[in-house]
């Protein structure tokens, strides 16, 4: 004849099962809260890079001092140039032509496009996108020397809320938007930074 388990038998094997799924779900959190390795860290870089590399991004990150403009690059019409600011030369300024806001669509294409700020990077930090190699480009962007005294979170903030930033993904009549939304540009951006903003060899 079986004997049943006494109330007191069944409540320490309960509680032993509560222990033991304490445990697992505490494991379970240490390791959802364990940081991204540097290789998926590199991996999500190569999607921010090709971002910063789309003709929205690169065609004012230029070596030079004249910006680009379309989708091909071609250098700016007009004679237009950085100026000691960024912001265009003395007597032709960027917000001479670009206003706050893109005009409206009936304007046609190639109409002066605008968002706040309009500008290209000064001279003393031109953050060049155009042509460099995923490694370089990476220690370029996290250089405090190089993107105007940013850290890490600060380039989060700007890559998430600048508006100029932003512009690229809304470009206006006949101007293609960045090909990868902005939401995964953010979260890879974010996946690098969380990685400790490993850069490719």
């Amino acid at each position: 004849m079986s004997r049943r388990p006494s109330g007191r038998s069944a409540s320490r094997r309960v509680a032993a099962g509560g222990a033991v799924l304490a445990v697992c779900a505490g494991a379970a959190l240490v390791a959802l809260a364990a940081p991204p390795s540097a290789e998926s860290g590199v991996a999500a870089f190569e999607t921010v890079r090709a971002v910063l590399q789309h003709p929205r991004c690169q065609n004012c990150h230029i070596p030079g001092d004249a910006p680009l403009q379309l989708d091909d690059g071609r250098v700016h019409s007009l004679g237009v140039l950085r100026g000691p600011d960024g912001k265009g030369a003395v007597g032709l300024q960027c917000t001479t032509c670009h206003g706050e806001a893109n005009p409206p669509a009936s304007y046609g294409a190639h109409i002066p496009p605008g968002a706040p700020g309009w500008r290209l990077p000064p001279p003393e930090h031109k953050m060049v996108f155009i042509g460099a190699k995923s490694g370089d480009l990476c220690r370029r962007l996290k250089d405090p020397r190089e993107n105007g005294g940013k850290n890490l979170a600060a380039l989060v903030d700007h890559v998430s809320r600048d508006k100029l930033v932003l512009w690229g993904w809304s470009p206006g009549v006949g101007r293609q938007p960045v090909s990868i939304t902005h939401d995964r540009f953010v979260a890879s951006f974010k996946q690098w930074v969380a990685a400790g903003a490993p850069c490719p060899p």
